[in-house]
């Protein structure tokens, strides 16, 4: 999610104040699309160099509801494709690991804290079917480059890895497909789980309020009208 921070800590109060420059019609968009997010899977993709790739990713995992895509930046650097990503990186929280020499170790680590079993995809074909994973666990798919795949660091601290079946000569999908197909797959499982894989309420003010922020664009006038109400009260 691109940033538009402002100065002002979120409240219920500023929310209902921003929300009422929106239309009627995207509230409820907003509303139908927050009930529909989870956290419960989550992506990662590992030193990506196709920006029209990584874009693809960030754009799908929007459409299956799929909020936070971890980006691992090793070597290389993600760059938004706008032609690609069509807007999706506004609705979906991308998080960077850029700041250490080795992104890949400190992105594993960061989700196993966050409670994620770590799920590398290969064309290995004595891995776990993308058919038979489990997904009644937090799951963290990660997804390696267009040329290497997954990095020997992934593979040490991976907890199962992932095949989709194939039947053709070519070895693998592009990255893109391949994370396609996996949450196609996956999204749909999860919504006929039995338990809660949706957001917490806190958590879905908050993105909420994030989402309204990006719709109204430069928000420094909107916190400036909004202490001024205050301070008349």
């Amino acid at each position: 999610m691109k940033e538009n921070k402002g100065t002002l800590p979120y409240s219920d109060e500023f929310q209902e104040f921003l929300a009422q420059f929106l239309t009627p019609e995207r509230k409820e968009v907003m509303k139908t699309v927050i009930e529909e997010r989870t956290r419960h899977i989550t992506i990662a993709i590992e030193d990506i160099y196709q920006p029209h790739n990584a874009s693809a990713v960030v754009r799908t995992c929007d459409c299956f509801g799929i909020q936070d895509v971890h980006i691992i930046e090793n070597r290389n650097k993600y760059k938004v494709n706008p032609k690609v990503a069509l807007g999706s990186g506004q609705w979906v929280n991308i998080i960077k690991h850029n700041e250490l020499e080795h992104n890949s170790e400190a992105c594993m680590l960061h989700l196993k804290k966050k409670g994620y079993k770590i799920i590398a995809t290969t064309p290995h074909t004595d891995d776990i079917s993308l058919y038979d994973l489990s997904i009644e666990e937090p799951v963290a798919l990660i997804f390696g480059n267009e040329k290497n795949g997954i990095t020997d660091v992934v593979r040490k601290h991976a907890d199962g890895f992932l095949r989709i079946p194939m039947y053709g000569f070519t070895e693998s999908f592009n990255i893109s497909v391949s994370a396609a197909i996996c949450l196609s797959v996956l999204a749909e499982k999860l919504r006929k789980m039995d338990f809660d894989w949706k957001l917490k309420e806190e958590e879905k003010k908050l993105i909420i309020h994030e989402w309204t922020k990006f719709r109204l664009g430069s928000i420094d006038k909107f916190e400036h009208e909004f202490k001024r109400l205050q301070e008349l009260k």
